[in-house]
């Protein structure tokens, strides 16, 4: 089987709807590869707020305005030195698997998103991941940009409330300090500026399954992705 036609499922959805880990689960299950398209918008923007040099403290850079030098952002996402080891994600040699899931990359991620170029180079980096058996893909726009192909698109959802306790709980668990109120106000802030952009903003591709996991444990969405596969290879 050449990379071209090993199938693709595609996940997309707003941020801490879940994707990402349900994703993980889906591709364990079927033993295929995975891709966290978000990763690498978040190891972009960390490179921007570092500036794109040695390591810094992220509280000693603001995160990139819509109007940031959109060339040299966009330059260092396609020289990206990222590699993936295991659960762990190296940026030139540094562990920043903790680091880019900071509130503050998030949000620099979500502002630099909206960056045709910044987009454009990152293109090229996702669909390589693409190879036998299978690859599940997690983000926004997998489905209606990057693999408009994909075997099964799923757009994945959640209330903004839901979504918001979710990743406060997340972030208490791993240490650091969150204010639930705050993060639904940013929640609800980065889904207008995905929704809004220009250049492939959030929205489910028109043969996507929406699946709303409000009510729904990790488990219980896991099983419905694999029930829409099965469900598709059976057709």
């Amino acid at each position: 089987m050449s990379d071209r036609a090993a199938p693709v499922i595609a996940i997309d959805g707003p941020t801490a709807s879940g994707k990402g880990t349900v994703a993980q689960r889906v591709a364990r299950a079927l033993g295929w590869h995975y891709l966290d398209s978000g990763s690498l918008y978040r190891l972009a923007a960390l490179g921007a707020l570092r500036g794109m040099a040695g390591p810094m403290s992220l509280g000693d850079c603001a995160a990139p305005s819509p109007d940031a030098d959109e060339a040299a952002i966009a330059a260092f996402a396609a020289r990206l030195p990222v590699r993936f080891d295991g659960d762990r994600i190296l940026l030139d040699g540094a562990d920043v698997t903790d680091a880019i899931r900071e509130e503050a990359v998030g949000n620099a991620a979500s502002r630099i998103a909206v960056m045709p170029a910044v987009r454009a180079a990152l293109v090229d980096r996702q669909r390589a991941f693409r190879r036998p058996p299978g690859l599940v893909a997690d983000g926004r726009d997998m489905g209606t940009v990057i693999f408009p192909d994909a075997a099964l698109k799923v757009f994945l959802t959640a209330s903004a409330r839901a979504r918001a306790e979710r990743r406060y709980k997340q972030l208490i668990e791993k240490g650091f300090s969150a204010n639930l109120p705050g993060l639904l106000r940013d929640l609800e802030e980065r889904d207008r500026r995905d929704a809004s952009r220009a250049v492939a903003p959030l929205a489910p591709a028109e043969d996507a399954q929406v699946v709303d996991s409000t009510a729904l444990g990790i488990d219980e969405t896991v099983e419905r992705v694999l029930g829409l596969w099965a469900l598709r290879r059976g057709r």
